[in-house]
């Protein structure tokens, strides 16, 4: 039944086996085999059930630290992470990683990997500090067991996001030099700082190396391609900027069928970059593009889609459409506010609505969504990062419409300390945020 694609028939044969199977390692076996149904219709909470059903009769037979309980740990967390549930998935990869240590040799590879994806989810919950200890944990094996060329040592850099300094330190020893893809992950730890314009200057050191080594339309130059172009969008750079972009979807329209979930990357960050030269039109068919291929491939909570409607809302901010950002602000919200997501893109949408209430006139709504986005930035970026830079910069806004002039200096100056240090002289945002030094001190 279940491989002509009778999926609802071979439930039922199922359902009746197990109420006549006599011990336990047989109905693990239904379990199984009901998970493996489940998957295939896209049931992933139930395929989530069955797994935890089967991890329950493993634990009445096997010992409490045998490695098939963390293998099917593993695989629960692994769901759940898809389903971007990350408060579960962390639970089963803890409980993974636990019967590990117990089992296996300090340095075995299973361990570096389960360490990996323990720092990776981290990653994706903003908690930079936890992904570091892991990504540690992970590259100490890895640097130990594997040759120095080997590209895993690379994957236990990624997503860390706390002590920058001593991390480029210890990425530029000569004992890492060579690993030519680790100046990616050094790249994205610039990136997570706000520290652009070093994030830039290692992913081009990269791009040099992948130029030589790859094929023209290899994938991961698209993906690089497409970094470096974010990367000068951060700086202010938008010529360059969509120059890359463009050599990213150029590769990608070649190489990967239409609607493929790699184009939703791109199409967003031509979307930023059109919506920062004010080409507005242009900006909403990108992000059009992006939406239809979210909508088409993921659940209708993922954060991503969250992401979308927040981009959309802001762009429709900028073109005076207040009804329409509402609409789509409220759509974002429902999910990020919802399920387990990354809170800095909450952050974002609330700092748009902000933006939107106080060109509005409704100052006291304003400056709740204000305060709400702050204290998430407060307590995910560094002191420095430009995003927060972005953030005095607004409260400073609205201070200046309701008049109160005694308190924009203090945040006007937050502002610029942070946007002299991390941005480019010619940036748009530095000489927006000097416009309104210069506004302010004529006031006072």
């Amino acid at each position: 039944m279940y491989k002509i694609g009778h999926f609802n028939h071979a439930e039922e044969l199922y359902n009746e086996l197990f109420n006549g199977v006599p011990n336990d390692n047989d109905r693990a076996h239904i379990y199984h085999m009901l998970r493996i149904l489940k998957l295939e219709q896209g049931e992933y909470k139930q395929v989530a059930l069955f797994y935890e059903k089967s991890l329950e009769v493993k634990r009445k037979t096997l010992p409490q630290d045998h490695s098939s309980l963390a293998t099917t740990c593993s695989n629960i967390d692994g769901l759940y992470g898809t389903m971007c549930d990350y408060s579960k998935a962390l639970e089963y990869y803890n409980k993974a990683h636990k019967i590990q240590e117990t089992v296996l040799p300090p340095n075995h590879s299973d361990l570096a990997f389960c360490y990996n994806n323990i720092a990776l989810l981290y990653k994706d919950m903003g908690d930079y500090s936890k992904a570091l200890e892991f990504c540690t944990k992970s590259f100490k094996i890895r640097e130990i067991t594997l040759p120095s060329d080997h590209p895993l040592l690379a994957t236990s850099y990624n997503n860390i996001g706390k002590v920058y300094d001593s991390m480029a330190k210890a990425a530029l020893s000569p004992n890492y030099r060579d690993l030519t893809i680790s100046y990616d992950s050094i790249g994205l730890v610039y990136n997570n700082m706000g520290d652009y314009l070093k994030a830039l200057e290692f992913y081009n050191e990269l791009l040099k190396i992948r130029e030589i080594k790859l094929p023209p339309n290899h994938p991961d130059l698209a993906s690089l391609y497409g970094i470096i172009g974010v990367q000068y969008s951060n700086i202010g750079d938008y010529s360059k900027a969509l120059i890359y972009l463009d050599e990213d979807l150029e590769i990608k329209k070649k190489i990967l069928q239409d609607g493929d979930a790699d184009f939703s990357f791109t199409y967003t960050w031509f979307g930023r970059v059109y919506r920062n030269l004010k080409s507005y039109s242009k900006a909403l068919e990108c992000f059009t593009k992006c939406l239809e291929i979210d909508e088409k491939i993921l659940s209708d909570r993922h954060p991503h889609l969250g992401i979308s409607y927040s981009n959309f809302g802001d762009t429709h901010r900028l073109m005076g459409e207040y009804e329409k950002v509402l609409s789509f602000h409220e759509k974002a919200l429902s999910i990020q506010e919802n399920v387990q997501c990354n809170p800095l893109h909450c952050a974002t949408t609330y700092i748009n609505l902000d933006e939107t209430y106080r060109e509005r006139k409704d100052y006291s709504t304003a400056l709740s969504y204000y305060q709400k986005g702050l204290e998430i930035r407060e307590n995910k970026l560094s002191k420095s990062h430009p995003n927060l830079a972005a953030s005095y910069h607004n409260i400073t806004k609205l201070y200046l419409a309701t008049g109160q002039y005694n308190m924009t200096m203090k945040n006007v100056q937050q502002t610029l300390e942070i946007g002299q240090e991390k941005l480019p002289t010619s940036h748009p945002h530095l000489l927006e945020y000097r416009e309104t030094f210069e506004q302010i001190r004529r006031k006072m």
